[in-house]
């Protein structure tokens, strides 16, 4: 998105360390689809995402509140991180 007018979603109850875990996340997807993104740090970020948000019921929603202020999926990172074999890759 243009400008970046938008915000992560974040839980008031998060640590620190924790806000700093999901912030990690959430600016890989940004990466992914502004500049291209390696694989394994995309990977990594999430294995750490997912200590603080075990829950997939969790995990979507706060997907979905990045998704409806950026245009950014997090899903959709994730799932080609796991997937490709490339070192790097860019969202289109």
């Amino acid at each position: 998105m243009q400008g970046k007018s938008y915000s992560y979603p974040i839980d008031e109850s998060w640590n620190t360390q924790e806000l700093e875990t999901v912030i990690a996340m959430f600016r890989q997807v940004e990466d992914a689809y502004e500049v291209g993104v390696n694989r394994q740090k995309v990977l990594q970020a999430y294995r750490q995402f997912k200590k603080v948000i075990p829950a997939k019921s969790e995990e979507k929603r706060l997907g979905r509140e990045f998704e409806k202020t950026s245009g950014y999926v997090l899903y959709r990172v994730v799932k080609k991180a796991q997937d490709s074999n490339a070192k790097r890759f860019k969202m289109e």
